[in-house]
């Protein structure tokens, strides 16, 4: 298993976009913690990461390619997605169901959506893909902020890491625009 610096990963971007591309499992820095992430269009990848997660029911979100992709794919939002990027996900509704496999959001009719303020979300940008980002971690276990604590089962599992030291932040702030406005507490 391979890790990368953020200089590392720039000298080989076009190598490692075609790995995510092809289904590569990956951990990534965000603005607010480390996810484990792959590309939401890629069933037998998000299939992967839940295993890794153990997680069966609950959907995953996606950093979102661009505003635009959330606009063409999502409904409402509008005040919200301006705010981006930022500590958000923002949980909209679809309009098009085909924009990821139905193994991110379980079939359902909503899609969690992030832009995070952090150099990595131009790796969804330039590669035109959504990808997934769940925090490091298996369900319900503490959630990875170094190396030093990532857990040895998902780092068996997972194809790389693009690591930037420590991370001291905490997951994102889930908001709900299904139905009116509502803050998910986490």
């Amino acid at each position: 298993m391979q890790v990368l610096t953020q200089d590392e990963f720039n000298v080989r971007k076009e190598e490692i976009l075609m790995k995510i591309k092809d289904g590569a499992v990956f951990i990534h820095p965000t603005d607010t913690i480390y996810g484990i992430g792959c590309n939401a269009n890629h069933q037998s990848a998000v299939k992967r990461v839940r295993e890794i997660k153990a997680r069966n029911e609950r959907p995953f979100s996606v950093i979102a390619p661009s505003k635009e992709w959330i606009n063409e794919n999502c409904h409402n939002g509008e005040k919200w997605i301006e705010k981006l990027p930022g500590p958000y996900t923002l949980i909209l509704k679809l309009k098009n169901k085909e924009c990821i496999v139905d193994e991110v959001n379980m079939g359902m009719d909503t899609l969690g959506v992030r832009i995070p303020d952090h150099w990595f979300s131009n790796v969804a940008s330039e590669s035109k893909t959504p990808i997934i980002t769940t925090s490091a971690n298996i369900t319900g276990e503490d959630f990875m902020t170094t190396l030093d604590n990532l857990d040895p089962e998902i780092e068996s599992k997972i194809d790389f890491i693009i690591y930037e030291g420590e991370k001291h932040g905490k997951p994102s702030k889930i908001i709900d625009l299904t139905d009116g406005e509502k803050v998910i507490e986490r």
